[in-house]
């Protein structure tokens, strides 16, 4: 998004009701443009993707990328990866707290971006929050703070789901 960019409210309805390629979102009125993904963060995403929907009727869960999440009132973030939880009902914009996100790191992230959104995430209540950097720097989001994640699977909270960043880094193109 250019620097001199003039920030014009939409009403949540407008935006709603519209598509952005990419898919933008919407915080405090305002739409805001995610970067562009390269072939590294394509190639992270479709992993993910791959990684959980092979697992999908065993751990009772859906995957989808770039797909709208109502973290609160009037915020709207689109993760890279969300991991649902299949007993729920299909939901074309989620306003429950997924299992998980996934945010795959592009050069034109900031750092005050991100966090931001991070934390939208955990005020939502969702209990997985992974950030992965398709150059090898991969992270869990919690309390306010990025922390390394760690290489050994785990399982994910309140789910039959386990993250495996070896079977994931497998699936690499």
């Amino acid at each position: 998004m250019a620097a001199t960019a003039q920030i014009t409210h939409v009403p949540v309805e407008v935006y709603l009701t519209s598509s952005y390629e990419p898919d933008a979102e919407y915080v405090d009125g305002v739409i805001e443009e995610r970067p562009m993904g390269e072939w590294n963060h394509a190639d992270w995403q479709a992993a993910i993707l791959e990684f959980f929907r092979s697992r999908r009727h065993e751990w009772n869960i859906r995957s989808a990328a770039e797909l709208r999440v109502q973290v609160s009132a009037g915020n709207f973030r689109v993760p890279d990866v969300t991991v649902t939880d299949r007993s729920l009902p299909v939901e074309q914009v989620i306003t429950r707290p997924p299992i998980a996100v996934f945010e795959i790191l592009s050069p034109e992230d900031t750092v005050a971006r991100m966090m931001s959104k991070l934390a939208d995430y955990e005020r939502m209540g969702i209990p997985t929050i992974l950030v992965l950097d398709p150059n090898g720097k991969h992270f869990r989001y919690s309390g306010g703070r990025l922390e390394p994640l760690p290489s050994a699977a785990f399982d994910l909270p309140g789910s039959a789901c386990r993250f495996d960043l070896a079977g994931i880094e497998s699936l690499l193109d």
